[in-house]
């Protein structure tokens, strides 16, 4: 089978893999549709992120979706035929935190495409993958591939709401436009909160999140004096979802919170200063969302009813020998949101647009 494979910075590669045997308790899924993660992104470009580096050439990918080819014994619920989301968390189910059903911070995590454990997990961009049947979420014969793969963001984004609690009837302010970011608006939006507002310094993004239910969204970077209209505390927010990693959009957060008000880090970056005055006095809930586990099955819930607009962000599709132009694309912010790779298409297809 063919997969994508990146050997170091820069060095992507489509090659010929060996394809793994179905155990007991485990399907072979064939893959449709992969997207790419900021993740899959710092590899490409950097060959890792922070003290997690590329040690071998190792598959990228772990937003996918697909059908089921074969099944193995001891499976029930799933058949040969059934399209499914198939979720990357695999933790170890041993250790204590897994026994405290914190799944998400198992110790011995197997999450597709990592390099933090040496040899490093492979990822799931590949024609064919063997998961174990607990993994795999069927998805409703009505919606296509490349919806179906946005289950694994879109688990993260709720995993970062879930972290913020009950956000119907409040104001929510969101930082950071890119894929959970615009996830995040959507989703945030379907759980009733009162007022969204996105802050981004793309207008490309921006306009996408405005097209999927923003009520506000504000180029930080044309608008430097957004703050003003919600440093009050009558104007101000009840909760902030910060998805950028960048310490100014931390620090303008801190500023238009409100007393008693909920601070949830779901973006990534370098260390940040924070001024603690304001987080003390506030009295600011500080919390982190690392990635997900239980709400993959929310996320499929949602996909399978309709009620989120997901075509909207998806900027492209790429056939997989077409996969560097797929990444190139896809770390060029002004002008892609979710780019996918399409592993049905024929190798000669030129990328198709993910709104038509």
């Amino acid at each position: 089978m063919k997969a994508v494979v990146i050997h170091a910075a820069e060095d992507l590669r489509v090659e010929t893999c060996a394809s793994d045997p179905v155990l007991t308790g485990q399907v072979k899924v064939r893959i449709e549709a992969g997207g790419i993660c900021g993740s899959d992104l710092h590899y490409y470009h950097d060959g890792g992120f922070g003290a997690v580096r590329l040690r071998e050439p190792m598959i990228l990918g772990h937003e996918i979706s697909g059908t089921i080819a074969e099944v193995g014994e001891g499976v029930t619920g799933l058949a040969a035929g059934d399209r499914v989301a198939v979720s990357p968390s695999r933790p170890c189910h041993a250790c204590g935190y897994c026994e405290r059903d914190l799944f998400n911070h198992c110790l011995n995590m197997r999450f597709y495409g990592s390099a933090m454990p040496m040899p490093h997990i492979q990822g799931a961009f590949r024609e064919e993958l063997v998961a174990d049947a607990s993994q795999c979420h069927v998805i409703a014969p009505e919606v296509p591939a490349e919806l179906a793969a946005f289950a694994e963001p879109l688990s993260v984004a709720l995993h970062a709401l879930n972290r913020a609690g009950d956000i119907a009837g409040k104001r929510v302010l969101i930082t950071g436009c890119g894929p959970i970011g615009a996830l995040a608006v959507l989703a945030a939006k379907s759980r009733g909160a009162a007022l969204v507002v996105v802050t981004d310094v793309i207008d490309h993004v921006l306009n996408i999140a405005k097209s999927t239910g923003a009520d506000r969204a504000i180029n930080v970077a044309e608008n430097s004096d957004w703050i003003e209209d919600f440093r009050a505390d009558e104007t101000g927010f009840d909760v902030m979802i910060e998805a950028s990693g960048n310490q100014h959009a931390l620090r303008s957060g801190l500023e238009v919170l409100r007393r008693r008000s909920v601070l949830v880090q779901v973006g990534l970056g370098g260390d940040a200063s924070l001024p603690l005055n304001l987080l003390v006095s506030k009295e600011i809930d500080l919390r982190g969302a690392f990635r997900f586990h239980a709400e993959f099955t929310d996320a499929v819930a949602l996909i399978n009813a309709g009620t989120l607009d997901l075509q909207a962000l998806l900027s492209a599709r790429f056939p997989l020998a077409r996969a560097r132009q797929a990444f190139e694309l896809a770390g060029d912010r002004t002008r892609a949101m979710k780019v996918q790779i399409d592993f049905n298409s024929p190798p000669h297809n030129e990328a198709t647009d993910g709104t038509t």
